[in-house]
């Protein structure tokens, strides 16, 4: 019994290390009242905003949670940015929830860049839902998938095994959600912006050096020759 426990605990450690490993934000500790930057609740990152003109920035009620990242006085050119490191991870997948007032912008693109300097849109540009009749409302204790994007981004090798990652979510035009024309009170939210990745094989291979990995083989060699049965069997 011990030596199946130790072969078991061994085996999830090896699989821990290659499943997807997120950095979310969540703005429920961050509770944004400017541009930031704000951590991220669950990783580590940052978020900020950027407008060009007095933008008063808040965190209203979230999609499914208490709090969101919401600004005002959008124009085009102005974004909300996420920022974080991928080294030792590839395959980026990322997911975030949107909504805008009635007034707030509707047309928004989604870019990369390695640097901070230069970002690329992936994609085109893609449409947000006002928070309001007669869509559903945000609510803090139920989600609504409606107001949900996710990009898979693994093909986007440049991404991978990167110091520094950034995504901006960039206003593209001057078009109001209900399809009239952005005003100074108008808001934006994101909520729930969600980095996952998955860990480069070679980086996920146990250090040989480590006594404790040493120490172990035994133990899965002896494992290896057993009838094989299901962890907890």
């Amino acid at each position: 019994m011990k030596t199946k426990f130790v072969i078991c605990l061994i085996f999830a450690v090896i699989t821990l290390g290659a499943r997807a490993v997120p950095t979310t934000w969540t703005f429920e500790t961050s509770a944004p009242e400017s541009a930031g930057p704000h951590a991220a609740e669950i990783g580590a990152g940052y978020a900020s905003g950027y407008h060009a003109g007095n933008a008063v920035y808040s965190h209203p009620t979230g999609n499914g949670s208490a709090a969101s990242f919401s600004s005002t006085a959008w124009s085009v050119g102005d974004y909300y940015q996420f920022t974080l490191s991928s080294a030792g991870y590839q395959d980026i997948r990322v997911s975030w929830d949107q909504a805008s007032s009635n007034t707030g912008p509707r047309d928004f693109g989604f870019f990369w860049s390695t640097d901070e300097v230069n970002y690329l849109q992936f994609g085109g540009n893609y449409q947000v839902y006002a928070n309001a009749s007669p869509n559903p409302v945000w609510s803090k204790t139920t989600p609504n998938p409606l107001y949900t994007y996710s990009l898979d981004l693994g093909y986007l090798t440049a991404l991978n095994d990167a110091t520094t990652i950034s995504f901006r979510l960039i206003m593209m035009s001057t078009v109001s959600a209900n399809g009239g024309t952005v005003g100074p009170a108008g808001t934006d939210r994101v909520d729930n912006f969600k980095v996952e990745m998955t860990r480069i094989p070679s980086s996920a291979v146990p250090d040989t050096g480590s006594t404790a990995w040493l120490l172990a083989l035994p133990l899965l060699g002896l494992g290896l020759v057993r009838r094989r049965r299901p962890c907890g069997a």
